[in-house]
């Protein structure tokens, strides 16, 4: 199932942000997205609530587009099926209104084309339809297969990507990186509470570390497919670095004193980006990184670079 992308300006789109601004239509919408199209009243007997409350929730949830319904024959009558618009909706904060494409360029990552590597087992690479090669062999990470990669885990060392040096290109000095990814910790089995310090480097320094509490496989991640064991990594948590002039950040807490003006990102082709456990870490949990079509987030690694 092909997943759809709204990005929402909480200005522009007030609409939206009131359809959302509501527990019983933000549980209507996890249910149509989990269970698929319903009608009305299969909605209602789910949820335990009257059917009059749900029909008035779907009203405005169809008017802010984010349901579609259709009408079909049933046994008696007709009935309305509503199935969920979008599988993600991200709601932006923009620093600046007046912030152009031009001023910003995202560059998507498919997790399998890494650059270099050096993993310890346990390790292992997915695709969306089989596992990739033979679980637990590092050198299953030099199998051209991994290009399909949708999860990929390793208990020490890292990966690495080269990201296209669109700042070369055009000649303009970032001011902001951001590197997004769905992380967790990685153990056999799963365990919520077993921490892992990721770090990142980029162009080789290392930019800061982010502690995962856990390794989660409470319950299937909302991509991740069928196939795929309940005992596996389910998913993870999305992550993002920002590297600006004042310093590193994951989540508005800052992290560490690098810059991007410490990155040397005008001097090199491209953008080296490296994410495992340091050897020193005092929490060495192992990494999953979850791509599209696994976990709870239907993405890739995402750099973006801002002028």
């Amino acid at each position: 199932m092909q997943t759809k992308l709204l990005t929402v300006d909480p200005v522009k789109d007030a609409n939206i942000v009131q359809g959302l601004a509501s527990k019983t239509r933000i549980d209507i919408l996890y249910l149509l997205r989990k269970n698929g199209p319903q009608n009305v009243n299969e909605i209602a007997e789910k949820m335990g609530l009257p059917q009059s409350t749900v029909a008035t929730n779907i009203k405005t949830l169809e008017k802010a587009g984010l349901v579609e319904t259709q009408t079909m024959k049933a046994k008696k009558g007709n009935q309305k099926i509503c199935s969920a618009a979008y599988g993600e909706i991200y709601i932006r904060f923009d620093d600046d209104k007046n912030t152009s494409d031009n001023d910003r360029v995202v560059v998507s990552m498919p997790i399998g084309l890494f650059t270099e590597f050096d993993v310890g087992a346990p390790c292992g690479m997915c695709s969306v339809e089989r596992v990739v090669g033979v679980l637990d062999v590092p050198n299953v990470f030099l199998d051209p297969q991994r290009m399909q990669a949708a999860l990929l885990w390793f208990t020490r060392g890292h990966v690495e990507y080269k990201f296209p040096n669109n700042a070369m290109v055009t000649g303009r000095q970032p001011k902001r990186l951001e590197i997004t990814a769905e992380l967790s910790s990685e153990t056999p089995e799963t365990n919520s509470e077993w921490p892992s310090d990721i770090s990142v480097w980029i162009n080789g320094f290392n930019v800061g570390t982010w502690t995962s509490p856990g390794d989660f496989g409470d319950r299937r991640g909302l991509y991740s497919p069928g196939w795929w064991k309940l005992e596996g990594s389910q998913y993870g948590q999305l992550k993002t670095w920002v590297i600006d002039e004042n310093g590193t950040w994951v989540d508005g807490k800052k992290i560490s004193a690098q810059t991007i003006n410490t990155l040397e990102i005008m001097d090199h082709h491209s953008v080296r980006f490296r994410i495992g456990v340091d050897e020193n870490a005092e929490n060495p949990g192992g990494v999953n990184i979850f791509g599209r079509g696994f976990g709870d987030h239907d993405q890739d690694i995402t750099m973006t670079l801002h002028f």
